[in-house]
């Protein structure tokens, strides 16, 4: 469930500064799903949230060198137990897709809600980041119909070669089915 303030009920709130208002007439059209982990392949470190919200020592890793300077924020993580933190509220722009472009539109970030999954490419996700992002992603279906389930891509479909994210083990078919599945019920319902 998503309140009057654009945020996910249930979500711990961290708030991040990596946003912004989304252009005028511009609303939620596109979910886009990333991965991310810090250290690469390291979880329940609690640095990606501390990147999100720039609080991230660069000192701490020799890999984090190249996100000194980074001003990134998705709307949602997911952990890999299935909890989520927001850092965005769904109608603000959150800084997540970088230079990208979908169905010939560039700056998705400007009609997409980010979600990252804590992990990485070549590990698989667990069940409980699946059922919370099935869950999730008919949360936010319901609440902006704006959305449609043809409308939830990975990282990769809109920054091709340059991103690879949520990778190829991705169940693709299984996250759509269901969410496809869950909105055409909530229709029903509602119609």
């Amino acid at each position: 469930m998503i309140n009057a303030q654009h945020l996910l009920k249930g979500a711990r709130w961290q708030a991040s500064s990596n946003c912004d208002a989304r252009p005028e007439g511009a609303f939620p059209e596109l979910i886009v799903v990333h991965c991310v982990s810090l250290p690469e392949g390291e979880f329940g470190t609690g640095l990606p949230a501390a990147l999100f919200c720039n609080a991230l020592n660069c000192d701490a890793h020799p890999s984090f060198e190249d996100l000194r300077g980074l001003h990134v924020s998705p709307h949602l993580m997911i952990d890999r137990g299935g909890a989520i933190d927001q850092f965005v509220a769904f109608d603000q722009r959150a800084w997540h897709a970088g230079i990208s472009s979908w169905q010939g539109r560039r700056q998705c970030n400007d009609f997409s809600i980010g979600i990252e999954l804590e992990g990485t490419p070549e590990v698989p996700f667990t069940e409980p980041q699946y059922q919370t992002l099935i869950t999730v992603c008919g949360d936010l279906l319901q609440r902006y119909p704006s959305l449609s389930a043809n409308a939830i891509v990975g990282h990769l479909e809109i920054a091709p070669g340059r991103k690879q994210d949520p990778g190829g083990g991705f169940d693709w078919p299984r996250v759509l089915t269901r969410v496809f599945s869950r909105q055409q019920t909530n229709t029903a319902a509602t119609g």
